[in-house]
């Protein structure tokens, strides 16, 4: 179950956040590169990362004086297996409203 502090959702629910993390996701990048064309400064997306990082939607190792962001594959998972719930049961339906108007239609 997710909590609050690891909630992948609530954190992309900020545009400029969803704008980093799709940007992460094309490919690993640092805090500078991520921050180019954005409408926020360095500090701001360092900010935003550090929500990802918190809800498990990016991990981060140093290289030199850098930090490279990449996507966590787990936390990523993690949401993967929420929307997976929603889908079933959409499929269920789907197939009971499709079962049904072929009856109603014969």
């Amino acid at each position: 179950m997710l909590t609050y502090e690891r909630d992948g959702l609530a954190a992309l629910a900020d545009p400029t956040r969803r704008r980093i993390f799709e940007r992460v996701v094309e490919r690993p990048r640092a805090v500078c590169e991520l921050a180019e064309g954005l409408p926020v400064s360095r500090p701001a997306v360092s900010q935003h990362l550090r929500v990802l990082k918190d809800s498990r939607l990016v991990v981060d190792h140093p290289a030199g004086n850098r930090r490279i962001y990449a996507v966590d594959p787990a936390g990523l998972d993690e949401l993967r297996v929420y929307f997976e719930q929603f889908w079933g049961r959409a499929l269920v339906s789907f197939k009971t409203v499709v079962e049904r108007a072929q009856k109603e239609g014969q």
